[in-house]
């Protein structure tokens, strides 16, 4: 039974108690208010029925019209408008308020991800133009650097490690320290998803002044040199250097901390970047070595540990090559990954030969290159053969040590494919720079054979040159200078024996010229003024 139907029964009730109790006043009700009398018991139900639906709907229609007015004003107050970014630039610029800081910082997290798949329903706004977008980016990477050193009292630039570990125990970094990882990691988010090359480099250039905040954070520290090497490696324009300077800040802010991670990072990311070389990309690479070389001057002592093991991986191809003699070791060192990293390490042994650091390295690099040089003595390898040489004397003339280079030289004239006259035509000009081994049509070219040889007589100049103060350049320069007559005789080619005529020449002159003033000398060969002999007043090969 219903309540309406219970409370009709009631009333009937009653009225049945008054016509008992009072007779007289009920027969006056019927007599005038006969109505009041016929109750209808099934009538009140079902308006009471109608009214309790009419009721419930109306309910739900102004239940429906209150969550389309919440749901309008929650998406308005959600929305970020260029005022509300003003008057928050405003207040951090003026007054320095926290409360605009900490909106400022909301509206960041939400440019760093606007456009993901992902929407986060706990964001305090989610909607923006772009206008305003980039208003919150500029603003922020701009200024929020030097906001957040201000609260906690930081120096306006720089700093150190220590200075930061000092920092963590104090009130400020408890308080604020969520306001340097909130835009430490939203950044390196949006890192992540852009793809045009100034608005990353633009960011990282920013973020460069802060690199110091990521002491504490050593998850975003490794994520932060991991997309740097990334941009560094594989960036165009101006993107590569400034992932370098990045890097480099944070080596020479942070230390220990990282400088093994990016050791390791950016020879990896050097190797992956050589494993083809046009005369285009020569430039690119050599661009990356500078960069590492760069790199390695930030600690020596480390850097040599990696040099270290590093080298003797190339050691271990060596080896491995010249015990098992097959096509696939071989292939292993003479490809452009080996021969670069050749060159790398010869550079940074050439640019540190003055450190003790580093003084150590340069006699085992020299080892694996003459061998490496000597592997397959064949005509097709002379471009690699030559590019060892130069190796060699780029060592040598760094740290004034003797490297017998002359016979590598030397041995190339004798091969019958410099010297017979050529059966393949004039063929097109050939950069040996760019190349490593000489397809067999391109050997018997005229060209090739010009080249090579105008080579072999600009590296032996070379070697030779280092040495022409040297109290015993008769002794290295004797046998050099046999060969070449030699040579001179064998050739058919005129302008060959030109080239060779003028270098005997000068071998002969600077000869000479030695040989009389070591005549007058009175210190033993293993003297130590033997060092210094004709240092000032030598005749310079060229």
């Amino acid at each position: 039974m219903s309540i309406s139907q219970s409370a009709a029964k009631e009333h009937i009730e009653q009225l049945q108690r008054l016509q008992k109790k009072d007779p007289e006043f009920y027969q006056y009700l019927q007599e005038h208010g006969k109505d009041l009398l016929t109750f209808d018991d099934e009538g009140i139900d079902d308006d009471v029925d109608v009214d309790m639906e009419d009721a419930e709907t109306q309910l739900d229609d102004e239940t429906h019209e209150h969550d389309i007015a919440e749901e309008e004003e929650k998406q308005s107050k959600n929305i970020v408008t260029n005022a509300m970014v003003d008057s928050w630039c405003n207040s951090i610029r003026e007054d320095g308020k926290l409360s605009a800081v900490h909106s400022l910082m909301k509206a960041f997290r939400t440019a760093c991800h606007y456009g993901d798949d992902t929407g986060d329903s706990s964001a305090k706004f989610t909607v923006m133009s772009s206008s305003v977008f980039n208003k919150i980016m500029l603003f922020t990477l701009s200024e929020l650097d030097r906001i957040l050193r201000k609260l906690l009292k930081l120096p306006a630039s720089g700093g150190k490690k220590e200075t930061i570990n000092e920092l963590m125990s104090t009130k400020q970094w408890k308080s604020y320290n969520h306001l340097v990882k909130s835009y430490l990691g939203n950044a390196l988010h949006v890192l992540n998803q852009m793809t045009d090359t100034k608005m990353i480099s633009f960011t990282l250039r920013r973020l460069q002044y802060s690199s110091v905040l990521l002491a504490p954070f050593p998850s975003l520290l490794r994520k932060f040199i991991k997309v740097a090497l990334h941009f560094w490696g594989t960036g165009g324009g101006a993107l590569p250097v400034v992932s370098f300077l990045f890097l480099r800040d944070l080596c020479v802010r942070l230390g220990s901390d990282c400088l093994d991670e990016c050791f390791r990072g950016i020879y990896k990311a050097y190797v992956l970047n050589c494993h083809f070389v046009n005369a285009v990309k020569l430039q690119h690479i050599q661009f990356l070595a500078n960069c590492v070389i760069e790199l390695i001057r930030v600690d020596l002592p480390t850097a040599y540990q990696h040099a270290f093991v590093f080298i003797r991986q190339l050691a271990m191809l060596l080896r491995d090559a010249l015990n098992m003699k097959t096509k696939e070791a071989f292939r292993k060192v003479y490809e452009w990954k080996f021969m670069n990293c050749l060159e790398l390490w010869t550079g940074a042994i050439c640019a540190y030969s003055s450190e003790a650091d580093f003084q150590p390295l340069a006699y085992p690099l020299t080892q694996i290159i003459s061998g490496v040089a000597r592997l397959v003595p064949t005509a097709r390898y002379f471009p690699l053969r030559l590019r060892c040489v130069r190796m060699l004397n780029r060592i040598a003339a760094s740290t004034g040590t003797f490297i017998p280079v002359s016979m590598l030289l030397l041995d190339m004239l004798e091969m019958k494919e410099l010297n017979r006259p050529p059966t393949g035509g004039i063929g097109k000009a050939v950069d040996l720079r760019a190349t490593l081994k000489a397809s067999k049509p391109i050997l018997k070219t005229r060209a090739f054979q010009e080249a090579c040889v105008i080579s072999v007589v600009e590296e032996l100049a070379e070697h030779l040159a280092q040495w022409s103060y040297s109290v015993a350049f008769f002794e290295l320069s004797f046998i050099p200078a046999v060969r070449l007559r030699s040579f001179c005789k064998s050739t058919k080619v005129e302008r060959f024996r030109k080239e060779m005529r003028h270098l005997i020449r000068r071998i002969e002159a600077n000869t000479e010229f030695t040989n009389k003033r070591r005549a007058s000398v009175t210190f033993l060969p293993n003297d130590h003024a033997a060092t210094s002999f004709l240092e000032v007043c030598a005749i310079i090969i060229s």
